[in-house]
């Protein structure tokens, strides 16, 4: 600012008015003071002014690296973030880069509130993390955590693909498991009892899996290497998410299977690329952009009333039907 006074031939005050947009200043001492900063590469730093405040009033994001969902929740937390009047900071976990490393990276850089986005933490240290910072958990629940969760209705959203497949004839329906991704627990339960209500227990069969395309890859080979056996392959799969969905119909496609005809995949997420594909993605939709919004309204809130009490949005999940789902085959002769 002083550069800018001294070009300008005005006092560093005069120069904070204009910047501030205060009252204060002539229009052409204001057009003046903005001409030279522009000239010279100025730009006011609203972070360290924030700072002095003792704001920072940026959010950050936790995501992970891959997850082609993460990538849809963070298009939504942008635009919501700035109607608030905050900015967003994201950090990522990876392979060699930890959940705990990612989040540490943000709080470092003064974030006011963090959204975490899948987080496969423990129940302690989300809560420890809650009692440093405003968190919000996205896509998982920790009861015993003291932060804000933000997830679907997930029991519903695979009820929904259950009784689809079902009503398509399907009996053989496996379901590639999700491990410790977000979700996974509840999504695993809730097909066993749609496979029970459908008086279909004694098929009832769960692949260990993860929320990755490797997964569905891995999977897929076994289900080949089973039918080379003389097994019957399944009719119905129920994938973990959709990045599980598309690794398995990768392997099932170059082994000359026809998707839905020998065999229906189901997905879950319904993250952007699943209506890209050539055939399109049978789905359930968790909605990003309202999870989103809900994410940073809470973050925001809480901000502004720290006793609150913690708070949960269940959001409902819908079954969107695309092409890889499809009638059960008829049985050999």
């Amino acid at each position: 600012m002083a550069d800018v006074a001294e070009k300008a031939g005005v006092s560093r005050a005069l120069v904070s008015i204009v910047f501030r947009n205060q009252p204060g200043a002539s229009e052409e001492t204001r057009e003046r003071v903005l001409r030279v900063a522009d000239e010279i590469g100025y730009r006011p730093d609203s972070a360290a002014r924030l700072l002095a405040r003792g704001r920072s009033r940026t959010i950050g994001v936790m995501f992970t690296v891959h997850q082609t969902f993460h990538t849809d929740l963070i298009e939504g937390i942008y635009p919501e973030a700035e109607r608030l009047g905050y900015d967003v900071l994201l950090s990522a976990s990876a392979q060699g880069r930890s959940e705990a490393k990612a989040v540490e990276a943000l709080l470092g850089h003064r974030c006011e509130a963090l959204i975490l986005l899948g987080s496969d933490a423990e129940a302690a240290y989300l809560d420890e993390l809650g009692q440093r910072a405003v968190t919000v958990s996205v896509s998982r629940r920790v009861p015993r955590a003291r932060v804000d969760f933000v997830h679907s209705a997930e029991g519903k959203g695979v009820r929904q693909a259950m009784d689809h497949l079902v009503e398509l004839g399907h009996r053989r329906i496996v379901h590639i498991d999700g491990g410790r991704g977000p979700g996974s627990a509840d999504r695993r339960r809730a097909y066993r009892a749609a496979m029970r209500r459908h008086g279909l227990e004694a098929e009832v069969r769960v692949i260990p899996g993860e929320h990755t395309e490797q997964s569905g890859i891995e999977t897929g080979h076994l289900l080949l290497a089973e039918r080379d056996r003389g097994l019957p392959l399944p009719t119905a799969v129920l994938a973990g998410n959709d990045r599980c969905a598309w690794g398995l119909l990768m392997v099932l496609t170059r082994a000359g299977l026809e998707v839905p005809r020998d065999l229906s995949v189901v997905g879950y997420d319904d993250s952007h690329l699943s209506h890209l594909m050539p055939m399109g993605l049978t789905t359930v939709r968790q909605d990003a952009w309202l999870m989103a919004e809900h994410a940073v309204r809470f973050a925001v809130e809480r901000l502004e009333k720290p006793e609150l009490e913690p708070r949960e949005a269940v959001l409902d999940p819908k079954l969107v039907v695309r092409g890889t789902s499809g009638p059960a085959p008829e049985p050999s002769a």
